[in-house]
């Protein structure tokens, strides 16, 4: 994925989190549902927004972005802050 393409995804992502909230709030689903569906896509994102610094750093060091590859969620679920 190039830069464009991961923030699309970032933004499609955004956009489903905000439509399970409101689909809780107008009792479309339960929160077990929402909590489990958030879950997923917050470590989804957390995969974007790693894959896009990588390739942001490759670039800012003179080498091939789309060389970066995404690294699997477990992984970046374990980084420290």
């Amino acid at each position: 994925m190039d830069q464009e393409q991961i923030l699309a995804r970032i933004t499609s992502m955004v956009d489903d989190e905000r439509m399970l909230r409101d689909a809780l709030a107008s009792g479309q689903i339960d929160s077990t549902t929402e909590h489990e569906r958030l879950g997923e896509l917050e470590r989804e994102l957390d995969q974007c927004w790693d894959l896009l610094r990588r390739r942001r750093a490759k670039t800012e060091f003179g080498e091939n972005p789309d060389e970066a590859q995404a690294q699997p969620i477990s992984q970046v679920e374990g980084y420290l802050d």
